[in-house]
């Protein structure tokens, strides 16, 4: 079964810093964009941060440019989120995703579970 497994949540404080990991299996990841997504607590899913298969092109959403950055390791299976400065409104369940032959995620084909990422003030 193909499955994307994220990693990495847990509790900070505001100004702080934490790297997420989603780690894929092969069938999933080649060929595949990926992206992050988030979602609060009473509010719906958003658009964090996507790239491409190559890693030559990301995609990020306004409120985190600057703080955010995307990666990945193809030879790994893995993507990566690096969050910098967080902030409480930072605080939310946090999803990779991927979507096939597109330059930005919107439409993904495939979830993870999600890592829940707290920031408190």
């Amino acid at each position: 079964q193909v499955q994307l497994v994220e990693s990495g949540g847990g509790l900070v404080q505001a100004g702080g810093s934490l790297r997420l990991s989603c780690a894929a299996s092969g069938r999933t990841f080649s060929g595949y964009a990926m992206g992050w997504f988030r979602q609060a607590p009473g509010k719906e899913r958003e658009f964090v941060a996507s790239i491409i298969e190559s890693g030559g092109y990301t995609s990020y959403a306004d409120s985190v440019k600057g703080r955010f950055t995307i990666s990945r390791d193809n030879a790994k299976n893995t993507v990566y989120l690096q969050m910098n400065s967080l902030k409480p409104e930072d605080t939310a369940v946090y999803y990779c995703a991927a979507e096939r032959l597109v330059v930005t995620v919107r439409n993904p084909g495939y979830w993870g579970q999600g890592t829940q990422v707290t920031v408190s003030s």
